[in-house]
């Protein structure tokens, strides 16, 4: 990646003009120093580093450490003088770290076409579905998208499994890089409420945003602390697009639509119950194992199939096909990428020899979700026991332990609580809580590859497992540490060939 470096003096310069220094520049800083690296790692310093004092876990020590590889100077909100380093004190870090880190950068997102998805679910498969259709509308020129997400991150150069939603600015920035340096012109991202919260992707202008829907999700004292702050920092999308997309049929569709239409001059709708909306999807049903659906959309009209199951998937197909629309992608693209569409860990599904007993592993982690793929499961698997295998995560949206709780109980024979990135909390704490709101037969097991086989092999009848919120990870997050594990897709397989040699089936 050939970055050209500036001096200080320019990054200097910048955050006087955002108004973000909290007092004069010290006597002596070399402004004329070239900044060979922008890091908030201490770890990662080289000679020449300007370092990045950020995070709740922010130690003196990890200055220190920068200090002694080679920074010389630091940005912070607060003076560390046991380090003897100038500082340059700012105002925000939350409001710096992006426009620093897109000048180390040289800021490559004004260079591609980015879109940005938003909402309390779907954003993953929405994302995939986008970079399945790009990737059949780039593949004569020999190129693909990117794409960022919750489940991994693809730009060009690296490929690795996702920890957060939207990533910090200078991993983001670095990505951006690299999908520019790689020939990329395409770059699917999910955009978090945190992330629009706390200015992750400020300065980032989105060749398309998608607003998905909204439901009440990471309410807690250190995320959101009620619904509307939550809500408006998902709105916050829509003042950095040039394309705005909105679900009619959401809750608070029209004062979403109404925010889009106020912060961003063209706007597209889409709905499976207003045939009014840009993309009117309707007449889905089943055809097999996948699902058929027409749409009314212009260009992009006719009938479209998906072959990943979830008859509510047809909603995040929509707002691919809309975003689509409004970029100009022809439609056989768009059919032909939505038909080869798969989401790792996303309603994956794995049977026994017999086939009386199925496993779903899917991603849905919050009450929206929840209600959604356990709805679905009941519609497409009637008669079935359910059976729910779930955790949820340390010190955030502490509200999901009541509403995962209720909805699998609302809808479960049996749930079965389990690990599921308790990080610096309790295990056993959280299942119990979580089980304080289960109306059914509720067993805990910590160990999540034990819960697994545990729920798999009490099936005696027809069953359906629903074994949600890792997919396809191969981690889970013990203190502020990630640790390698087998996948729910592989404990699924392992212990469903298990059943099977229980009962005589090799």
């Amino acid at each position: 990646m050939d970055l050209t470096r500036f001096p200080l003096g320019d990054y200097c310069a910048l955050l006087d003009g955002l108004g973000q220094l909290a007092a004069p520049l010290p006597q002596g800083l070399d402004l004329g120093r070239v900044v060979e690296l922008v890091s908030c790692n201490s770890r990662e310093t080289v000679p020449g580093t300007l370092f990045l004092c950020k995070g709740a876990h922010f130690k003196a020590d990890y200055l220190a450490d920068a200090w002694r590889r080679g920074a010389f100077a630091y940005v912070s909100e607060v003076p560390y003088p046991e380090t003897d380093l100038p500082c340059i004190l700012v105002k925000d870090m939350r409001r710096v770290m992006a426009p620093l880190a897109a000048k180390y950068y040289n800021d490559p997102a004004r260079h591609l076409k980015i879109i940005g998805l938003t909402g309390t679910k779907g954003k993953s498969s929405t994302a995939y579905y986008l970079k399945y259709i790009l990737d059949e509308y780039l593949a004569p020129q020999g190129r693909s998208c990117g794409v960022i997400s919750s489940i991994d991150t693809w730009d060009g150069v690296e490929k690795f499994e996702s920890h957060l939603t939207t990533p910090e600015p200078l991993e983001l920035q670095r990505h951006f890089a690299h999908a520019l340096s790689s020939g990329m012109e395409y770059v699917v991202m999910e955009v978090s409420s945190q992330a629009l919260k706390y200015h992750r992707t400020l300065g980032v202008q989105f060749a398309a945003a998608a607003f998905l829907n909204i439901g009440s999700d990471h309410i807690s004292p250190i995320e959101h602390p009620d619904f509307d702050d939550y809500f408006h920092s998902k709105l916050k999308i829509f003042s950095q697009a040039a394309l705005s997309c909105v679900n009619l049929d959401c809750d608070h569709g029209a004062e979403t639509l109404s925010a889009a239409r106020a912060a961003c001059g063209r706007v597209l709708t889409f709905s499976r119950r207003d045939p009014a909306a840009a993309v009117y999807g309707h007449d889905a049903h089943k055809f097999g194992d996948d699902i058929l659906f027409e749409v009314s959309a212009g260009a992009l009209s006719g009938q479209y199939r998906l072959t990943m199951p979830g008859l509510f998937n047809v909603e995040n197909a929509l707002a691919a096909i809309t975003v689509c629309l409004g970029l100009g992608i022809p439609a056989e693209y768009v059919r032909a990428g939505l038909a080869k569409a798969r989401v790792p860990g996303r309603m994956e599904v794995y049977s026994n020899a017999l086939g009386d007993v199925t496993a779903i592993v899917d991603y849905a982690h919050n009450r929206m979700s929840f209600e959604t793929l356990f709805r679905s499961a009941r519609q497409e698997y009637p008669g079935r026991r359910i059976v729910a295998v779930f955790g949820c995560p340390g010190k955030k949206a502490f509200d999901r332990r009541r509403d995962l709780g209720e909805v699998a109980g609302a809808y479960s024979d049996l749930v079965v609580l389990t690990e599921e990135d308790s990080g610096e909390e309790d295990t056993l704490s959280i299942c119990r809580e979580i089980a304080s709101h289960v109306a059914c037969e509720c067993r805990i097991e910590p160990n999540r590859g034990e819960a697994i086989r545990q729920a798999v092999l009490s099936c005696k009848t027809p069953s359906l497992l629903l074994i949600t919120g890792k997919g396809a990870e191969t981690r889970q997050k013990r203190g502020l540490e990630y640790i390698d594990t087998p996948s729910d897709v592989e404990y699924a397989q392992a212990f469903l060939r298990e059943l099977d040699a229980n009962r005589g089936h090799r």
